[in-house]
């Protein structure tokens, strides 16, 4: 049932008759990501076959004012918990004002009460005044604003970066960028690194989901090496940012900095594009991947995590960090690749 507040605010569970509000407002918000679109939810139950709870505001006027989505994670492995949002770096409440927003998080920590979660995660960019939950400022968001051309982003790199993305050019590489028509060679490339890295992989429906559903935002790059498909990003736009959610490279190939040339490839389209700014991704400071990213021009934009944990509980730590998962990891390496692939998708479903 609806729920209504001292400020004449109404809290509501997201049907399909009011995706498109949903959306529109969003649209509007200056802190709104794509992830923030009520079309997730329909592709996460999907995928993954999680409840999801899209929590909205709307005023007297029964206009929405706020919304708040959010994924439900549960498996005997794992635990059970709730994150908005899950899988990706951004989420948390949008709202017209401190009140409303206060008022949807008190909400999905009523229901994280009733569902008897070990906590909440809100995966947000902004800080909390006053906030009396705890928070984990461990990651960044490495983000680049794109210069207008990309003759422009070759003098901004430098001459020893433009040297090193010339080397794959000298050893024959190709690349293409496109649609659903590379998932194939993206997906191989992608299975065989997380397998590498020790972490389970998302099946393809995860990604053909994407497409079917966000087709005018996504698209693949793929990079070829004697025939063979050695190094690809996902992309994901939404207004006039582009980001790169998954990028993998096979390690025989780091040899000839293929990193270097997929990484100019995709920020020259995105240039193209129209974009004014790309996101790398999240980064522990001076961790590897944020000087790499860092060498492109990309400045860190603090990640604020914040965790609610109903009275008397305790936060599970869930980080590939935690030394529990040091031997789990180790033998995830060397499972045969068709083994990983198979079990991959049952347990990365349950990883926020």
């Amino acid at each position: 049932m609806p729920e209504t507040n001292s400020l004449n605010i109404t809290i509501r569970l997201l049907d399909a008759e009011n995706t498109q509000l949903w959306d529109d407002y969003v649209s509007k918000h200056n802190n709104a990501s794509i992830y923030h679109l009520s079309a997730w939810k329909g592709l996460i139950e999907k995928t993954f076959n999680h409840k999801c709870y899209y929590f909205y505001a709307v005023n007297e006027h029964n206009e929405i004012c706020g919304v708040l989505p959010s994924v439900n994670l549960k498996s005997k492995l794992f635990g059970h918990y709730i994150v908005s949002m899950p899988f990706f770096n951004y989420g948390g409440v949008l709202a017209d004002n401190q009140e409303i927003t206060d008022s949807l998080n008190a909400r999905l920590q009523q229901q994280g009460s009733e569902s008897s979660v070990s906590h909440i995660q809100y995966r947000e960019q902004t800080e909390r005044k006053n906030s009396a939950i705890a928070v984990s400022t461990d990651k960044v968001n490495m983000v680049l604003t794109l210069p207008e051309s990309a003759d422009a982003l070759g003098k901004l790199i430098g001459s020893k970066r433009r040297s090193q993305i010339k080397r794959p050019i000298r050893e024959g590489v190709e690349h293409k960028i496109g649609g659903i028509e590379l998932l194939d060679d993206f997906y191989s490339v992608f299975c065989q690194n997380m397998r590498d890295l020790g972490t389970p992989v998302y099946s393809k429906s995860f990604f053909k989901n994407i497409f079917a559903t966000f087709s005018d935002n996504a698209s693949l790059v793929v990079v070829y090496w004697q025939g063979k498909p050695v190094s690809t990003g996902f992309l994901i736009r939404y207004k006039d940012r582009m980001e790169i959610p998954w990028a993998s490279t096979l390690s025989y190939a780091n040899r000839i900095s293929v990193n270097m040339y997929i990484y100019w490839q995709i920020l020259s389209h995105a240039i193209e594009s129209g974009c004014t700014e790309f996101d790398f991704g999240r980064s522990t400071i001076d961790a590897g991947t944020y000087k790499f990213k860092k060498q492109w021009g990309a400045e860190p934009q603090q990640c604020y995590w914040y965790h609610w944990v109903p009275e008397g509980g305790e936060l599970p730590n869930l980080s590939p960090s935690n030394a529990k998962f040091d031997l789990a990891i180790k033998m995830w390496k060397k499972l045969p690749l068709s083994v990983a692939n198979t079990l991959g998708p049952f347990l990365v479903k349950n990883l926020p």
